[in-house]
Protein backbone atom coordinates (compact mmCIF):
# COMPACT_ATOMS: atom_id res chain seq x y z
CA UNK A 1 0.00 0.00 0.00
CA UNK A 2 1.23 3.48 -0.84
CA UNK A 3 2.27 5.49 2.16
CA UNK A 4 1.85 9.27 1.98
CA UNK A 5 4.76 11.44 3.08
CA UNK A 6 4.87 12.27 6.75
CA UNK A 7 3.26 15.69 7.08
CA UNK A 8 4.24 18.82 8.95
CA UNK A 9 2.60 18.78 12.37
CA UNK A 10 1.00 22.18 11.85
CA UNK A 11 -1.46 23.16 9.15
CA UNK A 12 0.45 26.36 8.54
CA UNK A 13 3.49 24.28 7.52
CA UNK A 14 1.66 22.47 4.73
CA UNK A 15 2.55 23.53 1.20
CA UNK A 16 -0.07 25.89 -0.21
CA UNK A 17 -1.59 26.25 3.27
CA UNK A 18 -3.20 29.56 2.34
CA UNK A 19 -4.86 27.91 -0.63
CA UNK A 20 -6.25 25.18 1.65
CA UNK A 21 -7.77 27.86 3.89
CA UNK A 22 -9.23 29.62 0.85
CA UNK A 23 -10.69 26.36 -0.43
CA UNK A 24 -12.35 25.53 2.90
CA UNK A 25 -13.76 29.05 3.09
CA UNK A 26 -15.12 28.87 -0.45
CA UNK A 27 -16.79 25.51 0.17
CA UNK A 28 -17.90 25.78 3.81
CA UNK A 29 -17.92 29.59 4.18
CA UNK A 30 -15.69 29.18 7.24
CA UNK A 31 -12.24 27.91 8.16
CA UNK A 32 -12.92 27.26 11.85
CA UNK A 33 -11.88 23.78 13.07
CA UNK A 34 -15.48 22.64 13.45
CA UNK A 35 -16.49 23.95 10.00
CA UNK A 36 -19.72 25.06 11.61
CA UNK A 37 -22.28 25.84 8.92
CA UNK A 38 -25.97 26.33 9.76
CA UNK A 39 -26.96 23.74 7.17
CA UNK A 40 -25.41 21.95 4.21
CA UNK A 41 -25.14 24.37 1.29
CA UNK A 42 -27.49 23.90 -1.66
CA UNK A 43 -24.60 24.74 -4.00
CA UNK A 44 -22.83 21.52 -3.07
CA UNK A 45 -25.16 19.30 -5.06
CA UNK A 46 -27.05 21.68 -7.35
CA UNK A 47 -25.97 23.09 -10.69
CA UNK A 48 -25.09 26.72 -10.06
CA UNK A 49 -23.07 28.32 -12.89
CA UNK A 50 -22.00 31.27 -10.75
CA UNK A 51 -20.68 28.96 -8.02
CA UNK A 52 -18.91 26.80 -10.60
CA UNK A 53 -17.31 29.82 -12.23
CA UNK A 54 -16.08 31.21 -8.91
CA UNK A 55 -14.50 27.85 -8.06
CA UNK A 56 -12.94 27.61 -11.51
CA UNK A 57 -11.36 31.04 -11.31
CA UNK A 58 -9.99 30.44 -7.82
CA UNK A 59 -8.94 26.79 -7.83
CA UNK A 60 -8.41 25.38 -11.34
CA UNK A 61 -4.60 25.24 -10.96
CA UNK A 62 -4.99 23.62 -7.54
CA UNK A 63 -7.32 20.96 -8.99
CA UNK A 64 -4.67 20.07 -11.56
CA UNK A 65 -1.95 20.07 -8.90
CA UNK A 66 -3.92 17.69 -6.67
CA UNK A 67 -4.73 15.38 -9.58
CA UNK A 68 -1.04 15.19 -10.48
CA UNK A 69 0.05 14.34 -6.92
CA UNK A 70 1.51 17.74 -6.14
CA UNK A 71 -0.30 18.06 -2.81
CA UNK A 72 0.64 14.69 -1.32
CA UNK A 73 1.75 16.21 2.04
CA UNK A 74 -1.85 17.26 2.62
CA UNK A 75 -2.73 13.62 3.23
CA UNK A 76 -1.14 13.68 6.65
CA UNK A 77 -3.55 16.22 8.14
CA UNK A 78 -7.35 15.73 8.37
CA UNK A 79 -8.01 19.21 6.97
CA UNK A 80 -5.59 18.47 4.14
CA UNK A 81 -7.36 15.19 3.36
CA UNK A 82 -10.63 17.09 3.21
CA UNK A 83 -9.06 19.58 0.83
CA UNK A 84 -7.84 16.77 -1.40
CA UNK A 85 -11.34 15.25 -1.46
CA UNK A 86 -12.74 18.56 -2.65
CA UNK A 87 -10.04 19.00 -5.30
CA UNK A 88 -10.11 15.46 -6.71
CA UNK A 89 -13.75 14.43 -6.27
CA UNK A 90 -16.01 17.45 -5.85
CA UNK A 91 -14.53 20.40 -7.71
CA UNK A 92 -13.91 18.47 -10.95
CA UNK A 93 -17.67 17.87 -11.08
CA UNK A 94 -18.24 21.62 -10.76
CA UNK A 95 -15.48 22.78 -13.08
CA UNK A 96 -15.86 20.22 -15.86
CA UNK A 97 -19.56 19.37 -15.96
CA UNK A 98 -20.71 17.03 -18.74
CA UNK A 99 -17.16 16.15 -19.75
CA UNK A 100 -14.82 13.23 -19.17
CA UNK A 101 -12.54 15.48 -17.11
CA UNK A 102 -15.24 15.65 -14.44
CA UNK A 103 -14.37 12.04 -13.55
CA UNK A 104 -10.67 11.98 -14.45
CA UNK A 105 -9.37 12.19 -10.88
CA UNK A 106 -11.90 9.78 -9.34
CA UNK A 107 -9.29 6.98 -8.97
CA UNK A 108 -6.97 9.41 -7.20
CA UNK A 109 -9.77 10.49 -4.87
CA UNK A 110 -10.63 6.88 -4.00
CA UNK A 111 -7.03 5.99 -3.29
CA UNK A 112 -6.58 8.97 -0.96
CA UNK A 113 -9.92 8.31 0.73
CA UNK A 114 -9.09 4.65 1.28
CA UNK A 115 -5.76 5.47 2.90
CA UNK A 116 -7.47 8.08 5.07
CA UNK A 117 -10.15 5.62 6.20
CA UNK A 118 -7.45 3.10 7.10
CA UNK A 119 -6.06 5.75 9.46
CA UNK A 120 -9.47 6.72 10.85
CA UNK A 121 -9.22 10.25 9.48
CA UNK A 122 -12.99 10.50 9.04
CA UNK A 123 -13.35 10.46 12.83
CA UNK A 124 -11.18 13.57 13.00
CA UNK A 125 -13.49 15.52 10.68
CA UNK A 126 -16.64 17.41 11.69
CA UNK A 127 -19.90 15.65 10.86
CA UNK A 128 -20.74 18.11 8.10
CA UNK A 129 -17.42 17.35 6.36
CA UNK A 130 -17.32 13.57 6.69
CA UNK A 131 -19.53 12.88 3.64
CA UNK A 132 -16.87 14.34 1.39
CA UNK A 133 -14.48 11.59 2.46
CA UNK A 134 -17.11 8.97 1.65
CA UNK A 135 -18.37 10.34 -1.68
CA UNK A 136 -15.50 8.94 -3.80
CA UNK A 137 -16.89 5.46 -3.08
CA UNK A 138 -20.44 6.57 -3.87
CA UNK A 139 -19.17 7.88 -7.20
CA UNK A 140 -17.40 4.60 -8.05
CA UNK A 141 -18.69 2.24 -10.71
CA UNK A 142 -17.74 -0.76 -8.59
CA UNK A 143 -20.13 -2.86 -6.48
CA UNK A 144 -17.67 -3.29 -3.60
CA UNK A 145 -17.08 0.45 -3.39
CA UNK A 146 -20.83 1.01 -3.49
CA UNK A 147 -21.30 -1.37 -0.56
CA UNK A 148 -18.60 0.52 1.32
CA UNK A 149 -20.32 3.81 0.54
CA UNK A 150 -23.64 2.61 1.93
CA UNK A 151 -21.96 1.28 5.07
CA UNK A 152 -20.11 4.57 5.62
CA UNK A 153 -23.17 6.75 5.18
CA UNK A 154 -25.30 4.49 7.37
CA UNK A 155 -22.57 4.75 9.99
CA UNK A 156 -22.55 8.52 9.72
CA UNK A 157 -26.29 8.67 10.32
CA UNK A 158 -25.92 6.48 13.42
CA UNK A 159 -23.08 8.64 14.72
CA UNK A 160 -25.11 11.81 14.27
CA UNK A 161 -27.82 10.35 16.49
CA UNK A 162 -25.42 8.85 19.03
CA UNK A 163 -23.39 12.02 19.52
CA UNK A 164 -23.56 13.71 22.91
CA UNK A 165 -25.52 15.87 22.42
CA UNK A 166 -27.08 14.40 19.28
CA UNK A 167 -26.29 16.41 16.14
CA UNK A 168 -29.96 17.16 15.58
CA UNK A 169 -29.29 20.03 13.16
CA UNK A 170 -27.73 17.49 10.79
CA UNK A 171 -30.24 14.63 11.14
CA UNK A 172 -31.88 15.48 7.81
CA UNK A 173 -28.46 15.83 6.16
CA UNK A 174 -27.47 12.39 7.44
CA UNK A 175 -30.69 10.80 6.20
CA UNK A 176 -30.34 12.43 2.79
CA UNK A 177 -26.76 11.32 2.33
CA UNK A 178 -27.67 7.78 3.35
CA UNK A 179 -30.60 7.72 0.90
CA UNK A 180 -28.42 8.96 -1.95
CA UNK A 181 -25.84 6.29 -1.20
CA UNK A 182 -28.54 3.64 -1.57
CA UNK A 183 -29.81 5.22 -4.80
CA UNK A 184 -26.33 5.19 -6.31
CA UNK A 185 -25.88 1.54 -5.40
CA UNK A 186 -29.18 0.61 -7.05
CA UNK A 187 -27.97 2.11 -10.34
CA UNK A 188 -24.71 0.18 -10.19
CA UNK A 189 -26.54 -3.04 -9.28
CA UNK A 190 -28.75 -2.60 -12.35
CA UNK A 191 -26.27 -1.38 -14.97
CA UNK A 192 -22.78 -1.89 -13.55
CA UNK A 193 -22.11 1.78 -14.32
CA UNK A 194 -23.78 5.20 -14.30
CA UNK A 195 -25.56 5.62 -17.64
CA UNK A 196 -25.63 9.40 -17.30
CA UNK A 197 -21.85 9.42 -17.72
CA UNK A 198 -21.86 7.56 -21.01
CA UNK A 199 -22.11 10.52 -23.36
CA UNK A 200 -19.57 12.58 -21.43
CA UNK A 201 -16.90 9.88 -21.52
CA UNK A 202 -17.71 8.64 -25.02
CA UNK A 203 -19.05 5.17 -24.30
CA UNK A 204 -22.16 3.84 -26.06
CA UNK A 205 -25.36 3.27 -24.10
CA UNK A 206 -27.24 -0.01 -24.16
CA UNK A 207 -30.93 -0.07 -25.12
CA UNK A 208 -31.82 -0.57 -21.45
CA UNK A 209 -29.70 2.43 -20.49
CA UNK A 210 -31.24 4.57 -23.24
CA UNK A 211 -34.70 3.70 -21.95
CA UNK A 212 -33.61 4.58 -18.44
CA UNK A 213 -32.12 7.90 -19.56
CA UNK A 214 -35.28 8.74 -21.48
CA UNK A 215 -37.31 8.22 -18.32
CA UNK A 216 -35.52 11.21 -16.75
CA UNK A 217 -34.02 9.12 -13.97
CA UNK A 218 -31.60 10.71 -11.55
CA UNK A 219 -28.25 11.55 -13.10
CA UNK A 220 -25.11 10.48 -11.25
Amino acid sequence: MDTPPRPPSDLADLPHAAALDALCHAWFLTTTPELAVPAPRREWFMTDPAFDDALRQAFLPLVHLARDGGLAPWEGHPRGVLGLMLLTDQLPRNLFRASAEAFASDPTARAIARRALDRGVDRDLPFVARPFLYLPFEHAEDPADQDLSVALFEGLERDLRAADPPATALFEWGAQTRDYAHKHRVIIERFGRFPHRNEAIGRPSTPDELAFLASAGRGF
